[in-house]
């Protein structure tokens, strides 16, 4: 007996059986072949209907219980709308199956074209939607991909200390020496192949050594965390010629041309010794006065009006030496990182993000943190932060927050 699948059929005829006895369900197929035949004409016969293919196998599923049967019948057809239509009414015909009486309701033609159209709307939206999401990205996008991977490729890990280092350390005579490794990527992706980075602030052997065989230029950030990096290397190494990014920009932010200018506005290892030298002494003497005047009475020459005192912060608190150590050592590693490492009261990591998701990063951590060590510069919008979140310790590589501004402790290296 011929048979068509559901894939194939157009329309499926669904119904229900409700028979007062029990019955199998072979006997409710034979009574809906024998109770249907001749009654529709020879075109419509359902045993040759399935015997060429257009009506699929009858399905019959049945239950019984408290001596009555009841069900469900599904007739897949490939007949037309009229056709089926027809073979649906005509089960309704069947009143006994054996010696039960029966009743077959037709419940609903369903057409399967629609069903399978849905799908395809539905499937066709979730492929649009996939698309878009992934969609091609612009040239420029392209171009920085493939840039970056070039630069990912090109980068190395020299000496040892296996210190991020361009491909061309060994065979030019000539090196450039920075901070940490976004500092070589940005010197790679402008085309600078001769670059290393010490990866913190105390001198790794391999530079000593390099020192010694080439021609070095540092080449530094712009902040005073590069004046110390300078003053530690030039005291331990013969540098030849030393640079600094723009004031208050690092390295591996700057662009081509602003890095063209400060390799050509370098100057020599000896004059930067001095001009560091004559930095540290002035910001010692700022520091100095600073402290002297904290807590002195202002002396004025006229009266003034009386106004109301605004609070005032001392954050010269007490630090321990064994936090002082800690301190110290964690900011080295964090120099050329551009990252903040925050720790609570037993100065266990908490976590280490970067710079510009520390503030976020402190208002989730429910006033647990205690200290916050930072590759930056302190300043008010960061102070407030880090006083809202009750950081008792913020340390950086320098600060522009008065005493009197915030009560955390704020402390810099040259305090450390």
């Amino acid at each position: 007996m011929g048979k068509i699948s559901p894939v194939a059929a157009k329309y499926i005829i669904h119904a229900t059986i409700d028979i007062e006895g029990v019955v199998d369900r072979p006997d409710v197929i034979g009574a809906i072949f024998g109770q249907t035949e001749g009654l529709l004409g020879a075109d419509l016969e359902l045993r040759e209907l399935q015997r060429s293919g257009r009506i699929g196998r009858i399905e019959v599923n049945t239950d019984t219980q408290s001596g009555k049967t009841k069900g469900s019948i599904d007739v897949p057809s490939s007949l037309d709308k009229a056709e089926t239509a027809i073979i649906a009414a005509a089960l309704e015909i069947i009143q006994r199956i054996g010696p039960c009486n029966a009743k077959i309701q037709t419940q609903n033609i369903e057409d399967v074209r629609v069903s399978k159209r849905n799908f395809v709307v539905e499937r066709a939206k979730e492929l649009l939607r996939n698309l878009q999401n992934n969609s091609m990205p612009d040239s420029q996008e392209l171009a920085d991909e493939v840039a970056y991977s070039v630069r990912v490729m090109e980068i190395q890990e020299y000496g040892k200390e296996r210190l991020p280092a361009g491909p061309a350390i060994d065979s030019s005579d000539d090196i450039i020496i920075v901070e940490g490794r976004a500092d070589v990527l940005n010197m790679l992706k402008h085309g600078f192949k001769n670059v290393i980075a010490m990866n913190g602030t105390s001198v790794p052997e391999t530079i000593l050594e390099l020192c010694k065989k080439k021609v070095v230029t540092m080449f530094v950030d712009g902040d005073r965390g590069g004046n110390l990096i300078i003053r530690d290397l030039t005291s331990q190494a013969d540098v030849d010629f030393v640079t600094k990014a723009p004031d208050g920009k690092e390295v591996e932010e700057i662009t081509k041309k602003e890095i063209h200018i400060a390799l050509r506005s370098k100057i020599s290892g000896e004059q930067a010794k001095l001009e560091i030298t004559k930095e540290s002494e002035a910001y010692s003497s700022r520091n100095n006065n600073r402290e002297n005047n904290n807590g002195r009475k202002p002396q004025f020459s006229r009266p003034v009006p009386r106004f109301t005192p605004r609070p005032q912060f001392n954050r010269k608190a007490f630090v321990n030496p064994e936090q002082k150590q800690k301190f110290k050592e964690m900011l080295e590693n964090l120099i050329g990182t551009r990252g903040a490492q925050v720790l609570d009261q037993k100065l266990n990591t908490l976590g280490k993000v970067p710079i510009s998701e520390l503030a976020t990063t402190l208002k989730s951590l429910n006033n647990t943190a205690y200290a916050v060590i930072f590759d930056g510069i302190v300043d008010l919008d960061l102070a407030k932060a880090a006083e809202g979140a009750n950081v008792k310790y913020l340390v950086g590589m320098d600060s522009k927050v008065k005493p009197n501004e915030t009560r955390c402790n704020v402390l810099t290296v040259g305090e450390l």
